[in-house]
């Protein structure tokens, strides 16, 4: 029932819209938007309307036929009844309403057919005048009015204006209107106060406000543009008639529900504002300047505020938009004086309204004036009252409630965005540097306004963001980092640090900490903005990331889990950015009092007596204090800077050399008169903290100083010095920057060092300033490099001497021998002769210089590490067979003690086996030596059951022509010179075995040996086709298949696998040198067909291993089983590169064919099938030797199995054969091997298909066997041969077996 009612009361507005158009569906009409709004209103004039639709006779008809039963006394009609007549007046409506449709359709047919032919323009044409007919107004543009596409809308408008303009003229020029009125068919209401507009200007006004409620696509948009567009061309619609019809046509009723109130309220704020744009207001304050409308307009907008929350921003946006057009004494005599509009600022501040705020600051800007806001702004008016701490307090309740528009940021924060921040300030770091001398006035005024702006914007980040939203909700916090974001586009670089404050730090490191948060994206969103902002700006980004460390302690990466800091670093693009950074890194080191808002209680209890003591009581990291944390982040931080930074040799020195400076200055030296020294020479001051930095610190300064002179190092490159005092030298800036502050009277060495310590430190600088003289006059020469090398190993020395006193003077006494003696200089160093000896018990120089390294690598630091491996590849090529011995030493000691006798008899025989490659060695008797295992008496001695491969290796040559007998080598473990390496290690391991217990000397010995295979790694790099590398591989392949030398580490397992596979086995080049001789070579490969042969045993003593070990054993079997196998490919692959004669070789098959014995015999033997026919095909001259021999095993094997894989072994030989063939000398070889060996093959056919296998898969094997060698025989042309010697027991048994295979042969 409610929907007929108002579609019946709508239906004067659906017929006026149709008469524009074609014939449409009523229903279509009726559903309109412009209706909507309207429908209680309408249905108060519902009886009129009714009546003046439906014709009279019509309805008296109808009532007639509907009362004929109702002539006797009056009865009341039931409800039935009454509504049946209802439905049959609804359809009496409805056909009068369709004809009147009709009706006026036809007509505007007519007339647009006579249009047409007077006139060809936009709009549908016009009457003659002197008929009095108005200009013709269509009203379809109203429908285009609320289209999405804005030009659609425009377009609309445009034609709307200019058909109502053309309308109105004419209908100004008519002198009688009342006629023209009369005969409208449009409807237009007479009490509209509209009696100056034609009555499609009325029509449309009306339907215009009423459209503005509607809240179809973009209708209210569109319509206000019209509206606006209408009212401010077309000057005889009256302001006073303007604001009645937007309130009477926009009531909200009590009857009204929700969303109709709300389409109403909002359908009045676009009204008001299509007002306020179409400058009627100021031409009505120019006509008449007492007028009241301004006033009473005034008051209706802040009327319709105050009704709800989200029309207060746009009525404000309403009132800016009058005021943008009206003078200072309009809006001083008529708009501050509305009505309401005090009451309304004073207030703002008890409710906390930021629209009222935000009205107040706009028309402040505007006009200056003096009217009193109430509390919303200062009086007098300034910027700095206004961003005063106590102001911005009063105000705190109107930003807090500004959080109701979100997600969108409310036009109050923009607004106080540009008073903090004028464009005109923005710049102004860059600004006050081009400011002239002369010019002091302007540079004081430019300094005054800057200090103003930070002041302020201090003021409003501490209590409107710090005190005011990041305290409240979380919808205040997003709004929050919402004003910041706004802050960033026009912040200064300066002033980076207000507005990341500690505060605002503390609150993003909560956020990101916790990813369930529901401000996590938002952070996450700021740091992105962040990060962009300062994506082209290095002074940006310096600021930036010292404010993150500054305030989260040096922890915001570790506490948020991201590498936020460290992308921003990594992003450096000039110089002068990285100096800055470090400049600023420096003042946050020196300077305590703004290391942290909250500095530790621990950062202040250090004095000059915690330097004396050890490092391991006092330097732990974990100890330090808040400050020293922070300390300690930007120490490891220093070396790093320029790490990413792609700037030339000159830059990039030039940025090393300031990081260089500071770690020294800290960590090496203090001063004993104040905390600054100035050093004339260098003609710079340096600076320490005051209060003594800890040694931890100290530490770890020098430890950066090492990485910092190893990544300069590597940087360089090959022959990158060149003459000059520096010449861009890191290494060489740094020993002359030493010199000078050890001569500074009043700068001393950070630790005291002792004596020992003091004469090494000595001997290393001096020894280092003549190389860096002899590297200068050496030009660019090998000589060069190895100079360079040993340079910064010296200086890394020296270095490592600060870091662990008492241990490395030894070493570097050594070493400066070793420089002197490889240099030949006699004023590198005067040294007594005590450290000199000579004559022939003298040591080789690349055996000491091995000796000393190797003594180094244990408690080295990771650069120390690369400066020992940069000197040993220059140096490797010398190495002698003794120092590379010492290296392949360290690799095969035991990880584990000694095995007692106390296992049962199977386990033996497993140890037994697990000695085929000579696991345990003689060398091992100086175990008792090293204090790591128990006594002698309990230790298994296998060495006298098993041939070792050392004994196999010890033939190899000399590499530097020593033709002493390399057997002393093994057996020279007794001399003291030869191996003081190893009491080095013993009590070193011994140390640290007493300290922390076996694990802690287990783990040491691992890590050093993964640092000798390094070295190891780097030898066979550089030289791959010595005769030494075949000394390396099998001390290798030794330790990685003694599970003594690698259990408990899998790291060093895989490690020495790898170099094997990679450095050895797919090297480019391989030994083939002639001192490589065969009977060297003849034990390996025996040795490693048996690792290859070798079967996968579980012992007893694991009763129940779990599946874990069980897994973990497989795949080492595996990995045993494949380096063997890859160990012969190798092997064969040296042999077949000598060219040895055939008489020579034949030691090598003997050793295949026993190996093939135990194969064919025993059930133990687990070699592959695969990897035998692998190596037919690699090497064929191994298959024609064993061919015969193979024939033999197919027939006598003691397994069907075996017989099958012999079989297949022989078909791969006769392949490789075949393949060969296409030579003709080796098709003659192989011809005349099969015509050798044919009685024995037709033996074995005979053999086969007389005694046939009894599984069929193994009977097709036989079949396809015998197929293939008679498809050979046919190649080789031997068919005939074969039939012949083929005795005739073995045709029958062939024609049974074989078939057609062997008839094809026959024929």
């Amino acid at each position: 029932m409610g929907s007929k009612k108002r579609e019946s009361s709508s239906m004067k507005e659906s017929v006026v819209e149709e008469l524009g158009q074609l014939k449409k569906d009523i229903d279509s009409a009726v559903e309109d938007a412009a209706a909507k709004p309207l429908i209680k209103r309408m249905k108060k004039e519902k009886k009129k309307t009714d009546t003046e639709m439906i014709p009279d006779s019509d309805i008296q008809n109808h009532t007639n036929g509907v009362s004929t039963s109702s002539n006797g006394p009056k009865a009341s009609l039931n409800s039935m009844e009454r509504r049946k007549h209802r439905k049959v007046l609804a359809k009496v409506k409805i056909g009068a309403n369709t004809k009147k449709i009709e009706a006026a359709t036809e007509k505007m047919d007519i007339d647009s057919k006579d249009d047409s032919t007077n006139e060809n323009n936009e709009s549908a044409g016009t009457s003659s005048s002197s008929g009095g007919v108005l200009p013709e107004f269509h009203i379809g543009v109203f429908k285009n009015l609320a289209a999405a596409d804005v030009s659609v809308r425009e377009a609309a408008a445009i034609s709307l204006v200019k058909e109502l303009r053309a309308v109105q003229k004419a209908y100004e020029k008519l002198a009688n209107k009342d006629e023209v009125e009369d005969k409208s068919k449009l409807e237009a209401e007479k009490d509209d106060g509209l009696n100056n507009c034609a009555p499609s200007l009325r029509y449309a006004v009306r339907r215009l406000i009423r459209g503005l409620s509607s809240s179809r696509e973009c209708a209210r948009q569109g319509f206000a543009l019209g509206l606006a567009s209408l009212l401010s061309t077309v000057t005889s619609i009256k302001l006073e008639s303007l604001l009645k019809l937007i309130v009477s046509l926009l009531e909200v009723t009590s009857n009204m529900k929700g969303q109709e109130a709300k389409d109403c309220l909002l359908g009045r704020l676009f009204a008001y504002g299509a007002l306020a744009r179409s400058e009627k207001l100021a031409e009505e304050w120019k006509s008449d300047n007492t007028t009241p409308l301004i006033k009473e307009f005034t008051r209706c907008v802040i009327a319709l505020a105050a009704k709800k929350r989200y029309l207060q921003e746009s009525a404000v946006a309403t009132i800016l938009e009058m005021i943008e057009k009206l003078p200072i004494e309009a809006v001083s005599n008529h708009v501050l004086e509305a009505p309401g509009f005090k009451e309304w600022f004073e207030g703002a501040t008890e409710v906390g309204n930021p629209d009222a705020l935000l009205l107040a600051l706009k028309m402040q800007e505007k006009f200056n004036l003096e009217y009193k806001f109430g509390k919303l702004l200062p009086s007098p008016y300034s910027k700095n009252t206004f961003f005063s701490a106590d102001h911005l307090s009063q105000i705190a309740s109107c930003l807090k409630e500004s959080t109701f528009c979100q997600p969108r940021v409310h036009s109050i924060w923009p607004v106080l965005v540009n008073n903090l921040l004028p464009d005109a300030v923005q710049d102004a770091d860059s600004a006050s540097g081009q400011i002239s001398i002369k010019k002091h006035k302007k540079s004081r005024k430019v300094s005054s306004a800057e200090e103003d702006m930070e002041r302020n914007l201090r003021c409003f980040s501490e209590v409107t963001v710090e005190g005011s939203l990041l305290t409240s909700s979380h919808d205040r916090k997003k709004l929050a980092f919402d004003v910041l974001q706004l802050l960033l586009p026009k912040l200064p670089a300066s002033c980076v640090s207000v507005v990341l404050s500690y505060k605002i730090v503390q609150c993003l490191m909560d956020i990101l900490s916790t990813k369930d948060s529901w401000l996590y994206k938002v952070a996450q969103h700021f740091l992105k903005e962040l990060s962009e902002w300062l994506a082209n700006d290095d002074d940006r980004r310096v600021e930036v990331i010292v404010a993150l460390q500054k305030h989260s302690n040096g922890k915001f990466d570790c506490i948020t889990r991201s590498k936020t800091v460290k992308d921003l670093m990594s992003d450096f693009k000039t110089k002068k950015g990285c100096l800055d950074f470090i400049k600023n890194l420096v003042t946050m080191f020196l300077d305590e009092g703004q290391s942290s808002d909250e500095p530790s209680d621990q950062s202040q209890t250090t004095d000059d007596n915690s330097e004396i003591g050890s490092i391991e009581d006092k330097g732990a990291l974990v100890t330090l204090g808040t400050s020293e944390f922070l300390k300690s982040w930007i120490v490891e931080s220093l070396p790093s800077v320029s790490k990413h930074l792609k700037l030339d040799k000159d830059e990039q020195f030039h940025v090393q050399k300031d990081v260089l400076k500071f770690l020294a200055v800290q960590g090496l030296f203090s001063s004993s008169l104040g905390t600054e020294v100035t050093s004339f020479e260098l003609g710079e001051m340096f600076k320490w903290p005051k209060s003594a930095i800890p040694n931890a610190l100290r530490q770890m300064c020098i430890e950066q100083l090492q990485q910092l002179l190893a990544n300069a190092q590597k940087g360089e490159g090959p022959h990158a010095v060149v003459s000059g005092v520096e010449a861009n030298d890191l290494g060489s800036y740094f020993m002359r920057f030493l010199g000078i502050l050890r001569n500074i009277p009043s700068v001393s060495l950070s630790r005291a060092l002792d004596a020992d310590d003091e004469e090494a430190f000595k001997k290393l600088q001096a020894t280092e300033s003549q190389l860096s003289k002899e590297e200068r006059n050496s030009g660019l020469s090998t000589d060069a490099n190895k100079l360079h090398a040993l340079r910064y190993l010296l200086i890394q020395l020296l270095l490592q001497i600060m870091l662990r006193p008492g241990e490395f003077f030894e070493a570097a006494s050594e070493l400066v021998i070793c420089c002197k003696k490889a240099f030949g200089s006699s004023d590198i160093l005067e040294s007594s002769g005590e450290d000199e000896p000579d004559g022939d018990d003298a040591p080789a120089l690349m055996d000491v210089l091995v000796d000393t390294m190797l003594s180094m690598l244990p408690q080295s630091t990771a650069p120390m590490r690369s400066a020992i491996e940069q000197v040993f590849k220059y140096f490797c090529d010398e190495i002698t067979d003794d120092g590379l011995l010492r290296m392949l030493r360290v690799i095969k000691k035991d990880l584990k003690l000694a095995r007692h006798h106390n296992m049962d008899s199977e386990d033996d025989e497993d140890d037994a086996e697990d000695d085929l490659l000579g696991l345990e060695e003689a060398e091992e008797s100086d175990v008792e030596e090293t204090g790591e295992t128990a006594d002698s008496d309990e230790q298994t001695d296998d060495s006298e059951a098993v041939i070792g491969v050392d004994a196999v290796t010890a033939q190899l040559p000399v590499a530097d022509g020593d033709d002493s007998d390399d057997e002393s080598d093994d057996e020279g473990m007794n001399d003291d010179e030869m191996f003081r390496m190893d009491s080095k290690l013993a009590e070193i391991f011994r140390e640290k075995k007493n300290q922390a217990g076996g694990e802690t000397a287990h783990s040491q010995l691992v890590l050093f040996k993964l640092r000798v295979l390094s070295l190891l790694e780097i030898y066979l790099h550089q030289n791959p086709g010595k005769p030494q590398v075949l000394k390396v591989f099998s001390n290798l392949a030794q330790t990685f298949a003694n599970p003594q030398t690698t259990e408990g580490s899998e790291q060093l397992s895989q490690r020495i696998w790898g170099i094997i596979q990679k450095k050895i086995f797919k090297a480019k080049e391989h030994p083939r040198d002639e001192s490589v001789e065969l009977p060297v070579l003849e034990p390996l490969l025996e040795k490693y067909l048996k690792l290859a042969a070798k079967p996968f045993k579980r012992k007893k003593s694991a009763a129940n291993p779990s599946k874990k070990k069980q897994s973990a054993s497989w795949n080492r079997h595996k990995m045993l089983n494949s380096l063997a196998q890859s160990s012969i490919f190798w092997i064969l692959k040296i042999i077949d590169s000598r060219n040895f004669p055939q008489t020579e070789l034949q030691k090598v098959c003997d050793i295949f064919q026993n190996a093939l014995v135990a194969y064919f015999d025993s059930k133990k033997s687990q070699m592959k099938c695969e990897f035998l026919k692998e190596t037919f095909k690699r090497r064929p001259w191994i298959g024609r030797h064993l061919f015969g021999f193979l024939l033999e095993k197919c027939g006598s094997a003691k397994s069907q199995f075996r017989q099958v894989e012999a079989l297949d072994l022989v078909t791969e030989i006769l392949k490789s054969q075949l393949s060969s063939a296409a030579d003709i000398s080796s098709a003659d070889v192989s011809k005349k091997m099969l015509k050798t060996h044919l009685p024995k093959l037709c033996h074995l056919i005979k053999h086969l298909v007389s005694n046939m296998p009894e599984k069929q898969t193994r009977r097709a094997d036989v079949r396809k066997f015998c197929g293939k060698v008679f498809q050979i025989l046919k190649t080789f042309e031997l068919d005939a041969s074969f039939l012949k010697s083929l005795e005739p027991e073995g045709h029958t048994a062939c024609e049974s077996q074989l078939g057609d295979v062997f008839l094809a042969l026959k024929k």
